[in-house]
């Protein structure tokens, strides 16, 4: 039963004037070339706020209970720790976005045990719901689970669809050294399947992987990496094809696989043992993904990435609160898509997605 209460839920070089050119002129000129640029800048983000439009679905939310287990295990960082809804709707509004579709970051619960890990999760779906309700329009969710624990996975997919109307699910692309695919989440994957539920995946870091360059972030190799592995797993075992109607969103323009979709390609070349799972071939698989464009919203990534999948694949992303939602619309903006381009990628999408937005954002 969903509560309505907050209490209950929780060339030239250019900058060197020609001879004929006066002192005079060349700095009046470079003023007001100045000038042009703030316009031009201070007009885009006047455009961005116009008229909220956005639909963000990679924006990270810190429940109560779930940013105290966190901080607890020692796995917080300053993103999360100061977060709050104000600081979400404060960058929303400055970039236009209309709505968020929120979830807790990595480490999600995969850090606790099972008891644990359901109940943190259920309060943090409960709470993310609450978000919806006293701001109504602006924050939207993805339900959170307690992977790898199967059966608490399978009520919390009951419970965030049906009773609190999730738009999706979130997961992490991997749990210990388990990736998407392993036979161990094929119940998750069927009942999801059955439902043809959105899922939202979001990278963390493997066992194998944890502090492997000295001073690197693991966020900055590892986070890219784990999703081309998670891809890898589902379609390699045979689960996308098996579950053709679950509709996966994958973070980050799809980490590092864009650049390498050939060698993803050419492995059941390779390996015999693969081609049977793949008997439509790989691309087809990738290019019936959804990819979003948190912190992918630069030219090299999206330029590898629209070679991969058309724009209509392609999410509005912005990992807030590690990453401003201003950022991307710059990065995008930039980039030359064009205006229907831009405007799927903005919203309709999404809406296309989850038809259940419209109206809500």
């Amino acid at each position: 039963m969903i509560h309505s209460a907050r209490r209950t839920w929780f060339e030239r070089c250019a900058c060197c004037p020609p001879a004929s050119l006066s002192r005079r002129a060349f700095v009046a000129g470079g003023a007001a070339s100045l000038a042009a640029g703030a316009f031009a800048a201070s007009g885009l983000e006047a455009a961005a706020q116009a008229r909220p439009h956005r639909i963000d679905v990679h924006h990270h939310i810190s429940p109560p209970t779930w940013i105290d287990a966190v901080r607890k295990a020692n796995l917080a960082n300053a993103p999360m720790s100061n977060w709050s809804p104000q600081k979400s709707l404060d960058d929303m509004d400055k970039a236009g976005v209309a709505t968020v579709i929120a979830s807790p970051t990595t480490p999600q619960v995969k850090f606790l045990d099972r008891d644990t890990a359901a109940r943190i999760t259920r309060e943090s779906n409960d709470y993310a719901r609450t978000l919806g309700v006293d701001h109504p329009g602006r924050f939207r969710m993805f339900g959170m689970v307690p992977l790898p624990h199967i059966d608490a996975t399978l009520t919390e997919i009951e419970y965030a669809l049906d009773t609190l109307k999730a738009d999706g699910i979130s997961m992490l692309t991997s749990y210990g050294d388990k990736w998407l695919g392993h036979p161990d989440f094929a119940p998750v994957m069927d009942e999801l399947n059955r439902r043809k539920a959105v899922v939202y995946t979001h990278p963390t870091t493997a066992s194998c992987c944890v502090d492997l360059v000295r001073d690197v972030q693991e966020s900055v190799v590892e986070f890219g990496t784990d999703t081309s592995r998670a891809i890898a797993s589902l379609v390699f075992s045979g689960t996308s094809r098996r579950c053709p109607d679950i509709r996966f969103i994958f973070s980050h323009g799809g980490g590092t696989l864009p650049f390498l979709s050939e060698r993803f390609v050419r492995l059941p070349q390779i390996n015999k043992n693969v081609a049977p799972r793949v008997p439509n071939g790989v691309e087809y698989e990738l290019k019936r993904f959804y990819y979003d464009t948190a912190q992918a919203a630069h030219p090299m990534a999206l330029a590898s990435l629209t070679k991969l999948v058309p724009s209509s694949q392609i999410l509005f992303g912005t990992d807030y609160p590690y990453r401003t939602a201003i950022d991307h619309v710059k990065g995008l903006t930039a980039y030359g898509f064009s205006a229907s381009d831009l405007a799927a990628i903005d919203r309709e999408n999404a809406l296309r997605l989850m038809p259940r937005l419209k109206g809500h954002a």
